[in-house]
């Protein structure tokens, strides 16, 4: 018995377009709810989100009962935090703002069990290998970890020649609201010096062989970067969705 086939993985091998949508609650509750709107993967956010292990863990289990795809974004690329998040079940991560070629192999080797990597053997007990009931887990782990890599900033793009070149990367995701403001943009990701940078990003990392990935809110352009390759997009963000939602809901009713 080996480690879960990692989905999400497959399909970025097999090119296949994956839209998903950003998970902000940090609850289950509503990360249940919002998988059943048939989204190919759910982004889980560590970063901008008030999630910890435990809310993680929590919306990682309810993910667990539908066909879709947990990402689990840390808040930083910590080797602790990474071994913990893996050792929950979350097969795909990703790791905002990397900036060096050194720093993406530190979380290539984060992921990987030894020989090849650094990642802590403590997977009798943990969720990832149902609690010993996958005999074969840490041999076969590896092959399933997808790493996602965040660009979004000019350091960032002026590493990523190199960043592209490194075994364990399965795909690079574009942040635009951040790099549109280190890019003297800030709250412009429609600037067309950030669109223009996004695309040439884009291409570079398709030609290099890699996944591109990127978050939108606006449908046309969202249809855009699909067009121009990106596997997986995501198209909406469950806070953002639901404020518009209530808001457009109370200004009807206060005019009327």
């Amino acid at each position: 018995m080996s480690a879960p086939k990692n989905i999400f993985k497959q399909n970025l091998r097999s090119e296949k377009v994956q839209i998903g949508c950003w998970a902000g609650f940090a609850d289950p509750y509503a990360t249940e709810m919002l998988a059943t709107a048939g989204f190919d993967w759910i982004l889980l956010d560590g970063e901008h989100a008030p999630n910890d292990m435990r809310s993680i863990l929590a919306q990682l289990q309810v993910l667990a009962g539908f066909d879709v795809s947990p990402v689990v974004r840390l808040p930083v690329g910590d080797e602790v935090l990474i071994k913990q998040a893996l050792d929950l079940g979350a097969q795909t991560l990703l790791i905002p703002m990397v900036e060096t070629a050194k720093d993406a192999r530190a979380h290539v080797t984060s992921t990987r069990y030894p020989p090849v990597g650094r990642r802590g053997v403590g997977a009798a007990l943990a969720r990832a290998s149902l609690y010993s009931h996958i005999p074969n887990y840490v041999t076969t782990a590896n092959d399933e970890i997808c790493l996602l890599l965040q660009i979004e900033n000019k350091a960032g793009l002026a590493a990523l020649d190199e960043i592209l070149t490194i075994d364990g990367v399965d795909g690079i995701f574009i942040g635009p609201a951040d790099l549109s403001a280190d890019m003297g943009y800030p709250g412009q990701t429609d600037h067309p010096d950030v669109r223009r940078t996004i695309k040439e990003t884009i291409l570079k990392i398709k030609a290099a062989g890699k996944a591109a990935g990127i978050l939108s809110t606006e449908d046309a352009y969202s249809q855009d970067c699909i067009d121009m390759g990106v596997e997986f997009t995501a198209v909406g963000v469950d806070v953002i969705t639901y404020v518009r939602a209530v808001r457009a809901l109370a200004d009807k009713f206060r005019q009327t």
